[in-house]
């Protein structure tokens, strides 16, 4: 399986704006929903191995932190014609079976995860509450097939950090996971 780094966009860069509908409710969902407050955008996807070896750990951190005034939202960029697995009512799916509470949204033109400079699933992004980026890097060590532990301990630190008002540590790294399913002739040019 091919294995794709996240971009590194540089810390203190302002989130770009969105405005998604949800999986589930079809309701838009916009950056300015979380006005004032710390955000976590996921770059995610249902058939990923990466992101179905974390999904549990997804789903934990979403409900632990959104209870801390953190908004959590996911974000679904794949083509859906080539892989019909991460069509909006299979994401719905994957979030009741996990018991994911986050909003996820589906990025049908693939111009948010441009804008994100997302590059795999998962691919992870936290803003302080002035949605300067702070964070962006794996979740943890673990990897599918490997033996270590899902803990989410790397993202989880960057978390309680920003939370506590403690400077977030600077030496991230890279998220790894599948490439983004870019539909043909959509191709971000950042790669």
């Amino acid at each position: 399986m091919a294995v794709t780094p996240s971009t590194m966009r540089a810390l203190g860069s302002l989130a770009p704006d969105f405005s998604l509908p949800e999986v589930s409710t079809g309701k838009t969902v916009s950056l300015a929903a979380f006005r004032g407050r710390p955000l976590l955008v996921i770059f995610l996807s249902r058939h990923c191995p990466y992101v179905k070896h974390v999904v549990g750990q997804l789903a934990s951190l979403g409900h632990d932190y959104s209870k801390r005034g953190v908004g959590v939202v996911g974000i679904s960029s794949n083509d859906i014609v080539g892989y019909p697995d991460d069509s909006p009512a299979k994401l719905a799916e994957m979030a009741r079976t996990h018991g994911i509470e986050f909003p996820i949204l589906f990025d049908e033109s693939q111009e948010t995860a441009k804008a994100y400079r997302a590059a795999c699933t998962p691919d992870y992004f936290l803003y302080d509450a002035e949605h300067r980026l702070v964070y962006r890097g794996q979740l943890d060590s673990s990897r599918p097939g490997s033996s270590i532990p899902v803990t989410g301990e790397d993202l989880r630190a960057a978390l309680d950090a920003l939370v506590a008002g403690k400077p977030v540590p600077q030496n991230q790294v890279p998220s790894m996971g599948c490439n983004i399913k870019w539909r043909a002739g959509n191709e971000p040019d950042y790669f």
